[in-house]
């Protein structure tokens, strides 16, 4: 048997942590001091992936300039460009000459998880399935794809589901046979606009090809939005806080604090934020549940903010 092959996606703009993400992608930004995909290729190592294609967009040239061709990373990468964003399933299209028919383990780039798949990709194997995806018991189940299953099979996927019937999240991480090129081109748009890997993963199964479930129970984090950043960082530095010791601070640091290598930091008392590497901030306060990068002078406290650039206040 090949060895399987690893596919991350990371063509995402981040959104929703700009301005920082205009200068930095999201899935470069510092996570605890390290590479936010630094995890995921740990993760992909752990499971003896080390052929990796890196799906990127608009953000292309700065992440092939960061990561290059991996092996500071102790990979070997590649790079295919989504040239717009319609949806996993469109992503993943792309891959098809990489991962030349072998299996593949598909990978959302800002993902963070505590625990290792590797026997989750040894069932995989030995099942002779043609999908296995990461799912997770959530209180929420309502805000994710949910997994309806039979056992251990996956019998239906509901994208968001008002009524759930599962408390099964899909946990961003999938295990896929060749079957799935026999999907891609019969898959079409959702009512969003989007190609869905769970519309995809739903056709397998329609089509009748064996799908199951693999539940995973350690943490598991996207770090999309300002507090999951927070929150994962602040898991990842047990609680902070971790300052870099080329970092100055002048002020008094609470916990869940990560300062970045070269960052100074002027303030009354700085909690629960990420200051980014080689970043000046001076708040003339205190700050609280915020990331900060660039130049930063504000006359006044901090509370949730997302701040990059020559900023005076």
């Amino acid at each position: 048997m090949n060895e399987m092959k690893g596919v991350i996606l990371a063509a995402g703009k981040g959104s929703r942590l700009y301005p920082v993400t205009h200068i930095i992608p999201k899935p470069l930004l510092p996570l605890a001091n390290r590479m936010t995909l630094a995890y995921a290729f740990e993760k992909l190592k752990e499971m003896g992936v080390h052929e990796i294609c890196v799906v990127v967009g608009e953000n292309e040239n700065a992440m092939k300039s960061a990561l290059g061709d991996g092996s500071a990373f102790g990979v070997s990468l590649s790079y295919v460009r989504q040239p717009e964003p319609k949806g996993l399933a469109h992503a993943v299209s792309f891959t098809k000459d990489f991962v030349a028919g072998d299996s593949f383990v598909l990978y959302l780039g800002d993902a963070i998880y505590s625990d290792g798949f590797v026997e989750l990709k040894k069932r995989f194997e030995e099942s002779g399935c043609a999908n296995l995806n990461l799912v997770k018991s959530v209180p929420d189940p309502e805000r994710f794809g949910v997994a309806n299953v039979e056992g251990d099979r996956i019998v239906k996927l509901v994208e968001k589901p008002k009524q759930p019937e599962s408390n099964l999240a899909m946990a961003g991480l999938y295990f896929f046979g060749p079957q799935i090129w026999e999907i891609l081109p019969d898959l079409q748009p959702s009512g969003r606009g989007e190609f869905e890997i769970t519309d995809a993963i739903q056709m397998l199964i329609d089509r009748g090809n064996l799908v199951l479930a693999g539940l995973y129970e350690g943490a598991w984090f996207d770090t999309g939005t300002l507090d999951s950043f927070l929150e994962t960082s602040a898991y990842l530095s047990n609680n902070g806080p971790m300052v870099d010791e080329t970092a100055t601070v002048t002020g008094s640091i609470g916990d869940k604090v990560v300062i970045g290598a070269g960052a100074t930091v002027e303030c009354e008392s700085i909690e629960d934020s990420v200051v980014l590497p080689g970043a000046k901030v001076k708040v003339n306060g205190t700050i609280r549940h915020s990331v900060f990068g660039g130049e930063v002078e504000l006359g006044e406290s901090a509370q949730s903010v997302i701040l990059h650039g020559d900023y005076k206040g």
